[in-house]
């Protein structure tokens, strides 16, 4: 099996849900579920021979939209929504 990297199977990258401001939650909200997709499917050629079905699919994309806004609702509450 050619595996994702270990890199790319943390679940939370740098520990924490943390960031400086909310660019980078969302950004972190992206690789969280990335990350995500590659846990629960770490063989990437099962990962990548998928990939011309749901990247062209509005339902996948729609569906991927709302686990990255869920991932965000969860880091910026854990940021106090950036407020000082």
């Amino acid at each position: 099996m050619n595996r994702v990297p270990d890199s790319e199977l943390v679940l939370v990258p740098g520990g924490t849900l943390i960031t400086a401001t909310s660019e980078e939650g969302r950004a972190l909200a992206i690789t969280m579920a990335r990350h995500s997709i590659h846990n629960i499917q770490p063989d990437l050629g099962i990962l990548k021979g998928g990939r011309p079905n749901y990247s062209t699919s509005p339902d996948s994309l729609i569906a991927v939209s709302q686990v990255i806004a869920i991932e965000f609702q969860t880091i910026a509450a854990a940021n106090n929504y950036w407020r000082p």
